[in-house]
């Protein structure tokens, strides 16, 4: 011990890569998960791509909503593909290592991408606010110029706003041990593994994420709110109905999305145990990405029907 705590003075960063592991088991059960996450991850990709190919493909997905659904399922490939394909890679071999550089920049990926789901989330509710709440006025407000806006603010954003509290943490001294107990490089047992006792790099990165988490859910919340109040006063029973059964959908994926994500990362320093800790991980970066594309577009007719084209069964549905 005291050999390392020399050698860590000498040189703060002697760690040079990290051990991922995982879920322990036995072979055989790292080839059951092995299974299992490949199944969910190509679900995934397909039902997300399936979205975004009707989107590109269908000209009357060609609105601001469904626009904004095939970048969101984009983005939700990608977001699934920073963490997912190493996992897989990581149940077949006995080696689990992954380099210090490669490390951070995963976790600078997965955490931009994921920022970006958020804004995603406020873009998504200020469209069906304006839609809702401004039906007469939608189509002046909402122009091609600022959908393309707020599509290209909703990508870079994450990119931007995530590279300070990667560099901050990525600059903390690394001297051993060097195993996280986790199947990604997750910032909280990243930061546990560094050898500094300064809790100012901790504290900021938690306020960051309890400013944009918040801010927000909040402004999410407040979107639907307005748009529930709106929807209240419809005469239509029906219009009602395909309203709150809309907003209902939405809000299920919200609450899915932030309500793990604040019970982890707005407060990294509450103790939870690592098996809570890599199962909500393993909630919000796997299981959800997969129930999105359900939840979210395949509820809709129009959606339904522009994915039938893409997988070519439209034809054979109208046989049945």
């Amino acid at each position: 011990m005291t050999l390392m705590n020399t050698s860590s003075r000498d040189n703060p960063s002697s760690v040079s890569h990290f051990i991922l592991l995982g879920f322990p088991s036995s072979p055989k059960g790292q080839l059951l998960y092995f299974g299992l996450f490949s199944v969910t991850y190509l679900l995934t990709l397909m039902g997300n791509a399936a979205i975004v190919c009707a989107v590109w493909w269908d000209r009357r997905l060609h609105t601001p909503m469904y626009i904004l659904l095939g970048n969101f399922s984009f983005l939700e490939i990608c977001y699934v593909t920073t963490t997912v394909p190493n996992m897989l890679a990581n149940f077949l071999s006995r080696n689990k290592s992954i380099p210090f550089v490669s490390c951070f920049v995963q976790f600078y990926f997965f955490f931009s991408f994921g920022c970006d789901e958020g804004f995603y989330l406020c873009i998504m509710a200020f469209d069906r606010y304006l839609a809702i709440c401004h039906p007469l006025h939608y189509p002046r407000i909402m122009t091609k110029e600022l959908y393309t806006g707020l599509a290209i603010f909703g990508w870079s954003c994450g990119f931007l706003l995530f590279l300070t509290p990667v560099v901050l943490i990525s600059q903390l001294p690394y001297c051993g041990p060097n195993i996280i107990n986790h199947f990604m490089c997750d910032p909280v047992p990243l930061m546990m593994l560094s050898c500094s006792e300064d809790t100012t790099i901790p504290l900021i990165y938690s306020s960051f994420n309890a400013i944009f988490m918040i801010g927000t859910f909040l402004f999410v919340l407040c979107s639907y709110a307005l748009v529930i109040l709106a929807v209240l006063r419809m005469p239509s029973a029906a219009s009602k109905r395909k309203a709150f059964s809309t907003c209902a959908s939405h809000l299920a994926v919200v609450a899915l999305f932030f309500g793990s994500i604040m019970v982890m990362y707005v407060s990294p320093g509450s103790g939870h145990p690592v098996e809570v800790q890599k199962m909500v991980t393993l909630f919000y970066s796997v299981i959800t990405p997969l129930c999105n594309p359900l939840i979210y577009s395949l509820r809709n007719k129009e959606m339904k029907a522009a994915v039938r084209k893409v997988f070519g069964t439209e034809k054979l549905v109208h046989k049945i």
